[in-house]
């Protein structure tokens, strides 16, 4: 069984190294930190994290998120005994750490992207699952792993991001199942819920109501869309945060919009998209493009500007949905 396994090759790891994804999210972040804990209590080990990009401050709260190094911080020649991806859903997705991946002895893929091909040694991927810490969740009851309060508020936080508050249609009873037996470990999930949803700061909220403004309506206004360039990031004083998570739900909100989509500049020739719909498929628009995702939530990476990269999406949306 995968979970033997698992418990075997943690076990009998010395040096253990987690990985988030570029651009960290709620269910990556607090999947990686909720792993860190478990194997911490049940293991007595301490393992290595890594984000190959800036953390957003509103998870500074996550239980040993401060213990999370960069990459420029670990020795990309070293060799780990395992390396865990937690929440990525392509190995190009954990950046210059795919690298410290490739060379560990051991790989563990724990994740939910249905376009996760399986790229590790062991693999455990549940596309149905609403986050892939609700996949942890699992692992831990299947394996009879003691679950402290830190895990626990690792873990519901990134259920808790990844369901949009349950909101998503990604959540099913299992789900809340999960989530609410983490509130057992004593889970305040109001205070979730206000560190997650309302500690935005002003100029976020000024350069999100900037964007919507100026976004684009088509199709009697069933897309809608916005570009985000470096100098509107720069002019709110980003500082690095990522201004623009949640942008996309914002556009998707609008009662005629069924694809919604932002279009950020990384570079003047590369762009990264973020797309929501409300029925239609767009996992299959984001991989005809070489990324992936679920079906009402996806992503890719573009080698473009802004401009050439919503002709490309829309060339895609036309021949996959209006057509």
């Amino acid at each position: 069984m995968v979970t033997d396994q698992l418990n075997s090759i943690i076990k009998n790891s010395k040096n253990i190294l987690l990985v988030s994804h570029i651009n960290p999210d709620g269910d990556t972040l607090g999947s990686m930190c909720g792993m860190y804990s478990l194997i911490l209590d049940n293991y007595k080990k301490k393992c290595e994290m890594v984000a190959v990009s800036k953390i957003p401050s509103i998870y500074n709260f996550i239980p040993y998120i401060n213990e999370v190094k960069f990459i420029d911080e670990l020795d990309l020649s070293r060799e780990y005994d395992l390396v865990i991806n937690l929440d990525v859903a392509a190995i190009d997705r954990c950046a210059d750490a795919k690298i410290l991946f490739e060379k560990s002895k051991y790989t563990i893929n724990i994740d939910h992207h249905e376009t996760n091909i399986g790229y590790a040694n062991i693999n455990v991927i549940e596309p149905k699952a609403a986050a892939t810490a609700e996949v942890l969740v699992g692992l831990a009851i299947d394996l009879g792993w003691n679950i402290s309060n830190e895990t626990a508020l690792c873990l519901y936080t990134a259920i808790v991001t990844d369901t949009g508050c349950f909101k998503f249609s990604n959540t099913t009873p299992k789900t809340m199942e999960y989530a609410g037996k983490m509130l057992n470990y004593g889970v305040d999930a109001s205070e979730v819920y206000k560190n997650c949803y309302e500690s935005n700061s002003k100029n976020m909220v000024l350069f999100q109501s900037y964007c919507v403004n100026k976004a684009e309506f088509l199709h009697n206004d069933e897309i809608a869309y916005t570009i985000v360039y470096k100098k509107d990031l720069e002019k709110y004083n980003s500082n690095g945060e990522d201004f623009t998570d949640g942008l996309t739900e914002k556009l998707r909100a609008i009662v005629t919009t069924e694809i919604a989509f932002v279009v950020k500049e990384l570079s003047p020739n590369v762009s990264k998209v973020s797309m929501r719909s409300k029925s239609v498929d767009i996992a299959q628009i984001c991989s005809a493009l070489g990324g992936g995702g679920h079906k009402l939530a996806a992503g890719v990476l573009i080698k473009a500007s802004p401009k050439k990269t919503v002709e490309l999406i829309l060339e895609e949306i036309e021949k996959r949905i209006y057509d």
